[in-house]
């Protein structure tokens, strides 16, 4: 079996970490205010999600070329879709709130950041699991 997979889980499992630990601590750095935050936070979740479609796509592909066990490719799957709804269903939602916030406005209350966070920690403990299974 070829380590490709692997690596691959790995990349994507180290992006993901970095990227949950940035985006609170940029809130934190001197002279940054909500709205330039938020303009960040949008670009940089941007390019994350894009390499994590590349990513996803790249481990398919390595999926097809050689058998995997059932558990990785189901594991891959549920990847795939979680990384679907944040980018399809949520990320359009937080940056349609992030660009009120940005002109000034004041949205209305939402749970989208919240589930978005929470399906990031189940997509770290899945990358988790599909690298201990490729192990």
């Amino acid at each position: 079996m070829t380590p490709l997979p692997l690596a691959l889980a790995c990349i994507w499992l180290g992006m993901v970490l970095a990227i949950s630990i940035e985006a609170p601590l940029k809130f934190r750095a001197p002279g940054i205010t909500l709205p330039l935050g938020l303009g960040i936070g949008r670009l940089v979740f941007r390019a994350l999600n894009s390499a994590e479609i590349v990513l996803a796509a790249a481990t398919a592909i390595t999926f097809a070329l050689a058998p995997r066990p059932v558990a990785a490719t189901v594991l891959l799957v549920a990847l795939a879709v979680t990384l679907a709804t944040q980018v399809t269903v949520l990320r359009p939602r937080l940056e349609a709130r992030a660009a009120l916030i940005i002109t000034g406005g004041t949205p209305p209350k939402s749970r989208a950041h919240l589930v978005y966070i929470a399906l990031e920690g189940v997509k770290v403990l899945m990358l988790v699991a599909f690298a201990i299974i490729l192990l």
